[in-house]
């Protein structure tokens, strides 16, 4: 006998506004103790000292998840100079000092070598996994971990204010896997000296806008009459850059059923297979016929 889900079937998404101090797991853990879904995950891991845009997957948008993390990010970061941490954020110890402090001139004249694709190496302190085991587990029981650099692509790079010599405020557009942390302490050094994240906040990821974000106390206060929560997005949020396909109500059948149907005149691509107004799945078009690759249980 198949073991029952715990919790009711919601799906959709949530633009949660993320608070400081938790990680984005124990946002997710409240998210579906608020609304009792039976499955959720989120899309794009958060530091716990940043805060902002968490997107959140509920029920059969968990799918969709892969879609939102490759999308364009905007970040606002505030970077200490003259203080290099072993976090590279403002929850390490000090592990390098500097005197210098770079003027407006000098950063505006950096800014530029830190647009387009770059060279970069992730954080120590970073959830990617090595040999199975995360790397700041690793740093944390004194491993010395030397992650290899990689491409990412900063689209845009623009400083906001000077707070004083020692702060300045920075604004951001980049891709996937991207670390800002990691793109603050090469500027520093840069410019000439060393630096690490005291603020960081997620502005957008991808359909997910800052302005639109719900905190967990509001999600909380609203979700008491879930049949009239206006904050819950559909599934295809996620997929707002994927063409939509109408199938008849007999090719939905066998879609259904993970069977591939007919499509003529379709170009080749991934698009989303839809029953009327309702997203069945995910699906490519290969040959002028429709393959499914997540089908939508709902």
């Amino acid at each position: 006998m198949a073991r029952k889900k715990r919790g009711i079937p919601v799906h959709g998404w949530l633009n949660i506004d993320k608070p400081v101090g938790m990680s984005s797991a124990q946002v997710v853990g409240a998210v579906k103790r608020i609304t009792n879904a039976q499955k959720a995950g989120h899309a794009g891991t958060l530091d716990p000292f940043a805060t902002g845009i968490l997107p959140i997957a509920l029920g059969e948008a968990t799918k969709t998840v892969g879609y939102i993390v490759s999308d364009v990010k905007d970040y606002r970061f505030t970077a200490r100079w003259g203080q290099a941490t072993i976090t590279d954020d403002i929850e390490g110890t000090v592990v390098e000092q500097s005197e210098i402090r770079p003027d407006l001139q000098l950063i505006q004249d950096t800014i530029p070598s830190f647009q387009g694709t770059i060279r970069q190496r992730p954080p120590a302190y970073s959830a990617i996994k090595i040999d199975g085991k995360r790397a700041y587990k690793l740093a944390r029981e004194g491993v010395d971990v030397d992650l290899p650099e990689r491409d990412v692509e900063i689209y845009n790079l623009s400083l906001v204010r000077l707070i004083d010599s020692d702060q300045a405020t920075f604004e951001v557009t980049c891709g996937k896997g991207t670390y800002i942390r990691s793109l603050a302490r090469d500027f520093a050094r840069k410019l000439g000296t060393v630096a690490h994240l005291t603020e960081l906040r997620r502005t957008r990821v991808g359909p997910f806008l800052e302005n639109d974000a719900i905190s967990l106390d509001k999600l909380e206060k609203l979700w008491q009459c879930p049949a009239e929560f206006e904050a819950l997005l559909p599934i295809t949020t996620a997929l707002d850059d994927i063409p939509a396909v109408a199938i008849t109500e007999t090719q939905a059948v066998r879609f259904r059923h993970g069977n591939d149907v007919a499509t003529p005149n379709l170009a080749d691509g991934i698009v989303c297979a839809m029953d009327g107004n309702s997203p069945i799945g995910i699906a490519k078009v290969e040959d002028e016929r429709l393959f499914p690759i997540r089908v939508f249980n709902i």
